[in-house]
């Protein structure tokens, strides 16, 4: 049973209460070929999968019990969520399937949202995510996927994503104290979200460039948008604690499938713990016509989204979802400091590694 102790807000490396973790990764990842021979006998990635399999089984619980239905969705997409628009940081992955060329799936939500017309308390799923990045200690090439997609606006999205990560951290930390406490050097960072203020702690974009003195190191401007670095990332969560929400980001700054405000601002919010951003959430625009000015505005092409539009079009809806990478959160509930130690089978871009 999970026994819990003073909370702290800080990374369970650096609390007071921490002492040297007994489970620690190998970094056997370093060298992909024998990567594998490692594997087999190493407690770090036994405790891995046991983690992986809770996690799992925490998840379908929480969103079986709110009525929200799992998809069986494809793993290859011609409407990728990125690059989305002028703000993208990312890139998409593209294969030949054939002679027909199309896209591994860097999101899943725009299925999601056509769920959402088939099954009205919505919808939700946890696979595997392809990015064309080069993988480094907080991004992977293709990493584990927890979305869903819910009737209604950002404040709603926002308060399940906070129920969501409170029962799962209950259900592992209930199950296995043992090998987050081994992992982590403490419990202090689960009983601080655990007993912690049911609301998590929210800032405009605006507000958080001003907390920052609006520093260059911290916030990258562009013309018309402005960015959260990293390092700005970690500069509020030095100041506010973990769980942090930032929202109503500049509007170019963020995909075009994000609703805006009535004062332009993006009707978003990314949840700032552990690494950095480990969630992005957002409300979706509720018809075609406002799709179609999202499109222009983010100055990205309409081929691959007529379907998104014409389904917009047909069906109104208003909805809002968000993502959460998995290997992000067990850094977090690990204490880790790359995630790359939170991949069982390794995986880079440009290389064939096996198994």
């Amino acid at each position: 049973m999970f026994v819990k102790t003073t909370p702290s807000a800080t990374a369970p490396e650096s609390g007071p209460t921490a002492t040297p973790a007994t489970l620690t990764p190998p970094g056997s990842w370093r060298i992909p070929d024998t990567h594998y021979l490692t594997v087999m006998g190493s407690p770090w990635y036994a405790a891995l999968v046991t983690l992986q399999d809770a996690f799992t089984s925490a998840t379908v619980q929480f969103w079986t019990e709110r009525g929200i239905r799992f998809g069986h969705l494809p793993v290859t997409t011609g409407s990728v969520s990125s690059p989305m628009g002028l703000g993208s940081d990312s890139l998409p992955v593209e294969v030949d399937l054939f002679g027909a060329p199309t896209y591994l799936a860097d999101s899943m939500q725009f299925s999601l949202e056509y769920l959402c017309r088939l099954a009205d308390r919505g919808a939700y799923y946890l696979m595997p995510s392809f990015r064309g990045e080069a993988p480094d200690a907080t991004h992977l090439c293709q990493f584990f996927h927890s979305e869903a997609e819910i009737p209604g606006g950002l404040h709603d999205v926002m308060t399940v994503v906070e129920a969501y990560l409170r029962h799962v951290v209950g259900e592992l930390a209930g199950r296995h104290e043992g090998l987050i406490r081994a992992a982590a050097g403490s419990m202090d960072h689960v009983t601080a979200l655990l007993d912690g203020p049911r609301a998590f702690r929210r800032l405009t974009f605006d507000e958080a460039s001003a907390a920052l003195d609006h520093d260059p190191r911290y916030i990258d401007r562009e013309d018309g948008w402005r960015n959260l670095t990293r390092a700005g990332e970690r500069q509020l969560m030095k100041i506010y604690g973990d769980f942090l929400w930032v929202t109503h980001w500049d509007t170019l700054a963020v995909p075009f499938y994000q609703r805006q405000d009535a004062q332009g601002r993006a009707l978003n919010g990314d949840l700032l713990f552990g690494p950095g951003e480990v969630v992005g959430a957002g409300e979706r625009h509720v018809n075609g016509n406002e799709v179609l000015g999202a499109l222009r505005q983010h100055a990205v092409p309409t081929e691959g989204y007529e379907w998104y539009v014409q389904m917009k079009t047909e069906n109104p809806l208003r909805t809002a979802g968000f993502g959460m990478g998995v290997e992000r959160f067990l850094m977090w509930l690990l204490g880790q400091r790359d995630i790359r130690d939170l991949e069982l089978l390794p995986r880079v871009n440009g290389r064939t590694i096996l198994p």
